[in-house]
């Protein structure tokens, strides 16, 4: 029997907010892939199982062209037209436009250029360690310490000036981060652009030793420039930023795991992917069927919007023994966090620089490290964010 889900849940549970909201994980249990009725009608599908998710990636068959995407997953906009993505906003594109963003910048994320990094994050990591510990003994977590390492490291890397790197960050927060009333959403993303234009347009005129510089040294246009840049900076930002605090909630609502983690750093790395697999910050992305497509034993028909649940996915217990424990010594890998296939996380081997830097270096810093208010007064971005995170985390220490 065909299962079908009406509504996109859009809370987590009580006292569980690192699980998916227990809707898709009935939804997983009854099937890996059920009818979803879209707000504005649409009968489309949602794909809960971990090899279904995989699969769909993977197949050129289902397109990511953002101008394909009409039905909203929760809200119904009526029979507004999409545009086409903007030149460079290479995400919601598919082959050969997909490539040719993606192709000039493969070459500068891969795991030796961004190992050379390793050093840097070192030390801005223990810049804002000891901004931290003479601010505390009580900071938020997320201004303090989550934001600025992913912040700082992705504006270098770009070339964005470090004095504008706190305006970028507040808009970049406002539009991804799921609250924001559609003019201020609105405001922050056109304020976004017309800064990403004047610095395209700064790098062409005097290029400096960044990656945006070498690229104005291409065949691609200021207006390319500008989208490839709203890409890096968001995704290089944002996503590490909210693992860095809610993997740092989840060690320490986890304290046998925290206390083997500490115990022995030579479990940060596969910490690592498993908070990347259990928190699954990236919930969910969205693919169009360009043909009728045979799926789980369904026919999904062109045309046919599919969400695709990662989070569910990380959680499949087809895949991963006991999957809604975090356990740092898990052997099982290829969780779906950074995606798959030609839309995989380009920026994967920064962010896990990132935390494998971060993570220890905030363990070993305070070994007290506590959350200064109870676990469910920690603010939780929400449901609708395109990141999942936490808004704030207060912390406290023994000095």
């Amino acid at each position: 029997m065909e299962h079908t889900v009406t509504t996109l849940p859009t809370a987590r549970q009580s006292g569980c907010p690192f699980s998916p909201p227990k809707e898709l994980i009935e939804a997983r249990e009854q099937s890996p892939i059920s009818r979803y009725s879209f707000p504005d009608g649409h009968q489309g599908w949602l794909v809960t199982g971990y090899d279904l998710v995989r699969s769909v990636l993977a197949d050129s068959r289902f397109s990511s062209r953002k101008e394909l995407m009409r039905h909203h997953p929760l809200v119904d906009y009526g029979d507004i037209e999409v545009p086409p993505a903007p030149p460079g906003e290479f995400l919601l594109m598919d082959e050969p436009q997909h490539s040719r963003y993606r192709k000039p910048l493969v070459g500068r994320f891969t795991v030796r250029r961004m190992r050379l990094l390793t050093e840097r994050v070192e030390q801005v990591t223990a810049e804002h360690l000891d901004a931290m510990e003479q601010a505390g003994p009580s900071v938020d977590l997320v201004t303090a310490f989550a934001k600025p390492i992913p912040s700082v490291i992705i504006c270098e890397l770009l070339g964005v000036p470090y004095e504008d790197r706190g305006s970028f960050q507040e808009n970049i927060d406002t539009f991804l981060g799921g609250e924001a009333a559609d003019d201020d959403l609105i405001a922050a993303y056109i304020a976004t652009q017309q800064y990403l234009a004047q610095l395209v347009a700064a790098k062409r005129a005097n290029p400096t030793d960044d990656l945006l510089s070498d690229l104005t040294d291409s065949d691609l246009t200021d207006e390319e420039l500008q989208g490839m840049a709203l890409i890096l900076l968001s995704a290089g930002f944002d996503t590490t930023a909210n693992m860095l605090a809610l993997g740092t909630f989840a060690l320490l609502r986890n304290p046998e795991q925290l206390a083997a983690l500490r115990a022995d750093p030579t479990l940060t790395d596969g910490a690592v992917e498993e908070l990347l697999r259990y928190l699954t910050v990236a919930k969910q992305f969205v693919r169009v069927a360009l043909e009728d497509v045979e799926l789980g034993g369904r026919t999904v028909k062109a045309g046919s919007t599919v969400i695709l649940s990662y989070n569910t996915a990380n959680r499949d217990p087809e895949r991963f023994t006991d999957p809604h424990a975090l356990d740092l010594r898990r052997q099982e890998g290829g969780h779906l966090a950074f995606g798959h296939g030609i839309h995989q996380c380009l920026g994967q081997q920064l962010a896990r620089v990132e935390m494998r830097v971060a993570f220890p270096a905030l363990l070993d810093r305070f070994p007290t490290l506590r959350l200064a208010v109870p676990a469910d007064e920690v603010a939780l971005r929400p449901e609708t964010a395109d990141i999942f995170g936490v808004k704030s985390l207060p912390v406290t220490w023994d000095v």
